[in-house]
């Protein structure tokens, strides 16, 4: 992580420390609970006329104009339809969007619920006016006024997708396919120096999930609400998985090339990166483990003070649009958040595949959420706070 990436993650951490995390939500992520904006915010009340461009921040493979593959395009109708021109910076991790947010220099993000919480904190983001984005009314009910994207009932955006972060392996290095995040976290792993994983502070709650699982006397209800005891014990696992790791990642082109060359062959990874190494042929396969996985659940937010607003909440209605979001979810790897994006996309069973609308799978998904001092339970504000998640990491990486 960078300096300035830690300093805001450090920041961010100090307005989280009196907020607090509520009971678990839909796979088990916390609630948004005490956390406010510094000041109430109100919503823009009517669409105008587009400002002529919109500047985005968003993860790899959302906001696709042809440049990458001419058949995936979603931006190009957009901005002959509204006229407005899409620039877009791609953010590596949560931490760098955040830091990329508080320049105000962009109009919007996909955030992940390890962002959420900290913009709407830190009063980098405004409500959002669903009634000025008519497609927001087919979003799957499971994915609306969550503890990522929304306080007391008002939304501070628009469900973008959903996905679980998976177990991947080379099945050519890999003969026994695992069931199990322990074939990441065995400190005799026949792949020592092969395994990858994921570099952020975050990771510290698959470690968490994983311990839930197998060391049930911990206590461990939600990996990100964790006491001194679970949190060092998380803490430790990571420690001694560090002996076995390769090489982390952060930059998904990165584990696409260790995967490719074969410098990695087993660890966590996310759909996409499966996606570009199977179009590859590289041989590689990818599960669910037994134990559940950490996940996201991505939202697109508009910056407080937009320069141009009006092209954001066009953007927003377009990129959870059926066809647009059909796109989207094919090509990132991901169950869309529009359920009539469903009967668009090219491969048919893509919402079977991605559990679109099967909520019994995404309970096994731990939404990344940020990490508060308060429990959210009678322990009180005994929890660890993102600032110490944070300082942790950095002592794993050693």
């Amino acid at each position: 992580m960078n300096i300035r990436a830690l300093a805001a993650a450090l920041a961010a951490a100090a307005l989280f420390a009196a907020a607090g995390c509520g009971d678990d939500d839909s796979g088990g992520s916390s609630s948004s609970g005490g956390v406010k904006p510094p000041e109430k915010q109100q919503a823009m009340q009517q669409l105008g006329k587009g400002e002529g461009q919109v500047n985005l921040i968003a993860w790899a493979g959302y906001v696709e104009d042809g440049s990458t593959d001419p058949k995936v395009d979603w931006v190009t109708d957009f901005e002959k339809e509204t006229g407005c021109q899409v620039n877009v910076k791609v953010g590596n991790t949560s931490d760098e969007m955040v830091t990329l947010m508080r320049t105000g220099r962009y109009d919007g993000v996909s955030a992940s619920g390890d962002a959420t919480l900290r913009l709407i904190a830190g009063g980098d983001v405004a409500p959002v006016n669903t009634d000025l984005i008519p497609n927001y009314a087919d979003v799957f009910e499971g994915l609306k006024d969550k503890p990522w994207n929304s306080v007391d009932g008002v939304p501070y955006g628009v469900p973008h997708g959903r996905g679980a972060n998976l177990l991947m392996w080379r099945t050519d290095k890999v003969k026994e396919a695992p069931d199990s995040w322990g074939v990441v976290f065995d400190p005799n792993s026949q792949y020592k120096g092969k395994v990858t994983a994921y570099d952020n502070p975050i990771y510290i709650a698959d470690a968490a999930l994983y311990l839930k699982a197998t060391k049930p006397d911990l206590g461990i209800e939600n990996p990100y609400e964790l006491d001194d005891k679970q949190f060092q014990a998380a803490v430790d696992l990571l420690k001694q998985q560090r002996q076995i790791v390769g090489e982390y990642w952060s930059d998904y082109t990165k584990e696409q090339q260790a995967f490719t060359q074969g410098d990695s062959v087993v660890g966590t990874t996310w759909q996409v990166i499966a996606n570009l190494l199977e179009a590859d042929k590289v041989p590689i396969k990818t599960t669910l483990p037994k134990e559940g996985a950490t996940g996201w659940s991505d939202t697109w937010m508009i910056a407080k003070g937009a320069k141009h607003p009006n092209c954001m909440y066009m953007w927003m209605n377009h990129i959870i649009s059926p066809k647009a979001n059909a796109a989207v979810a094919e090509w990132f790897g991901e169950a869309p958040s529009n359920q009539k994006a469903c009967a668009e996309t090219a491969a048919k069973d893509h919402c079977d595949v991605f559990h679109a609308e099967d909520e019994a799978y995404f309970d096994k998904v731990a939404y990344w959420t940020t990490p508060t001092k308060d429990c959210g339970d009678d322990r009180g504000a005994v929890c660890k706070d993102y600032s110490e998640w944070v300082q942790a990491w950095t002592e794993i990486k050693g």
